[in-house]
């Protein structure tokens, strides 16, 4: 099995005795290092040799976040002793510099190969942030500067391996922003990182992390931009032929879920935190007839897609939601594609079945259909993700 295309290990055999017996040794042995290094920090005996110790553990078990704890702590205390030094005039201020910088270098290097056999590990992820947080706050604007310029090139590698991997997405949004922030002198990214995500999303159009970023980037580009209402109506033009031609595969879920993304546009609830808030309602009308019109065109070639349905019913009663009302036709419409999906996703036979009763109680409202489209699922299997519809992950980060 494989996880966004990389390989896990396969299962092992059944060890042998001999094997067995081996693999008993080194837990004991794994268990006393733990003991050993528990108590040293228990005793605050926060020296060289214990630091060492905290990286065997940590080589063997990257998961063990308290070691992770006690490993911050060792350098604290070193940092704080470096500190007292200068002010004792033991060193100068250069030399506590210098070695502030050779400690986090060291450490960072000592993180690479763990990141690269456990990239999806929150731990390590979360110390090498932690690090170059120390950077900002203990050492001068470039080299802490240097040190985060670095650490976007890595996790540009670290993507280039994985493009799913949501850790490291996650994680490039932090540096970033901190790469832009006031503490480092920096300027916005917003642009340069909008056009990495198209990039990304070129390598592999299936990037649920890379759609992601780029809904949560264009707000933020119109924003600082100032863009004016004509601009904003252009971007979102342009991101709607994007979409069209990505699904050109209409069975890649992530590519409907940005095209429902798209879709909180039109939602007049929603679309204050788009990247169109000021459509009139015939403006909005007019663009869910036209997504309606295309995704018709997708059903035509591939009539089992139940992504395109569900697709179609959010059109439809979002259409109604703006026109106050959902006609008779309309209303079959809905219950033939309802029909359609009992068959290709029975696993949500209830949920459909549900929306079948709203529809024909003839005091449901508009809004409550529309509330239960706006919750479709993914489809079991899949990776799990914010709803798409959901526009407070727009908010600013």
């Amino acid at each position: 099995m494989s996880s966004h295309g990389i390989p896990r290990t396969a299962t092992r055999e059944e060890p042998t005795g001999e094997a067995r017996q081996r693999e008993l040794d080194e837990i004991a042995q794994y268990q006393r290092l733990v003991e050993e290094v528990n108590a040293k920090v228990k005793e605050q005996d926060f020296t060289p040799a214990l630091l060492q110790q905290t990286a065997e553990v940590l080589k063997k078990n990257p998961e063990y976040y308290t070691i992770w704890n006690h490993r911050r702590r060792i350098y604290v205390n070193e940092f704080q002793e470096l500190e007292k030094d200068v002010a004792s005039g033991k060193i100068a201020e250069e030399t506590r510099i210098s070695n502030v910088l050779d400690m986090i270098q060291l450490d960072l290097q000592f993180l690479f190969p763990l990141l690269v056999n456990f990239p999806k590990c929150y731990w390590i992820w979360n110390h090498r942030l932690w690090l170059l947080q120390q950077s900002t706050e203990l050492l001068p604007l470039r080299p802490a500067r240097d040190l985060w310029e670095e650490e976007l090139g890595l996790v540009s590698r670290m993507l280039s391996r994985d493009s799913r991997n949501f850790h490291g997405w996650g994680y490039r949004r932090i540096v970033v922003n901190s790469l832009s922030s006031q503490a480092l002198q920096g300027q916005s990214m917003a642009r340069s990182e909008l056009d990495y995500t198209k990039r990304m999303i070129g390598t592999n159009l299936s990037n649920f992390s890379a759609w992601d970023s780029r809904i949560k980037i264009i707000v933020r580009v119109l924003k600082e931009e100032d863009a004016t209402d004509e601009d904003r109506q252009k971007v979102l033009d342009e991101e709607l032929e994007l979409i069209h031609q990505a699904l050109f595969d209409p069975y890649d879920q992530s590519l409907w879920f940005y095209h429902q993304n798209l879709m909180c546009t039109f939602d007049p609830e929603q679309a204050a935190r788009s990247m169109a808030p000021n459509l009139n309602t015939e403006e909005r009308l007019k663009y869910i007839s036209v997504e309606r019109e295309y995704i018709e065109e997708v059903l035509e070639d591939s009539e089992d897609c139940q992504w395109a349905y569900k697709s179609l019913i959010q059109c439809a009663l979002l259409e109604a939601k703006l026109k106050k009302g959902l006609t008779e036709g309309e209303k079959q419409k809905i219950l033939g594609w309802l029909n359609e999906l009992k068959s290709r996703d029975p696993l949500r036979m209830g949920r459909w079945v549900d929306m079948e009763q709203i529809l024909m109680n003839p005091e449901g409202s508009v809004e409550s259909q529309w509330m239960v489209a706006n919750s479709l699922p993914p489809s079991p299997g899949t990776e799990l993700v914010p709803p798409a519809f959901a526009m407070d992950e727009l908010e600013d980060e």
